[in-house]
């Protein structure tokens, strides 16, 4: 076999390797791009059927990403007089929740001294039970 027959041996050859890899790299395209599609439809379908679970999702990667980016001189300087607005603002508003839950719970009659009064009198009762528990017992033995 002469050099040339060989060379025109291997065209078809060759042809047919490069056929074969290109059907399989568009295969591979067809399924990339249908698997895409579903994953893109699945996603819609979630955003739809639970958006508060993607909103708190978006937060916590918000958080995470704020987190781990470093924070410039200026944005310390900018945003130190709204955080500390914020953690004034969020301790203020803890204290009147907790005041009014009080103020709440006292006219109810449910506070410390009330529930002191209701101990005092769950043991008072025990112990008057227990005392009539005994003497029934004392009673009961003597007759016998």
């Amino acid at each position: 076999m002469t050099e040339a027959t060989a060379t025109h041996a291997a065209k078809p050859v060759k042809r047919s390797a490069m056929e074969k890899t290109y059907d399989k790299a568009a295969k591979a395209l067809r399924k990339s791009r249908k698997n895409a599609l579903d994953t893109a439809r699945s996603t819609a379908d979630s955003l739809q059927s639970n958006p508060v679970a993607v909103l708190a999702g978006g937060i916590a990667l918000g958080a995470v990403l704020g987190a781990l980016l470093p924070r410039s001189e200026r944005e310390g300087k900018l945003l130190a007089p709204v955080g500390k607005r914020i953690a004034d603002t969020t301790g203020a508003a803890a204290k009147a929740a907790r005041d009014a839950g009080k103020a709440e719970l006292d006219s109810l009659g449910l506070n410390k001294n009330a529930a002191r009064d209701q101990a005092g009198k769950l043991l008072g009762g025990v112990v008057k039970a227990l005392a009539t528990a005994g003497a029934a017992a004392a009673k009961t033995t003597k007759k016998e």
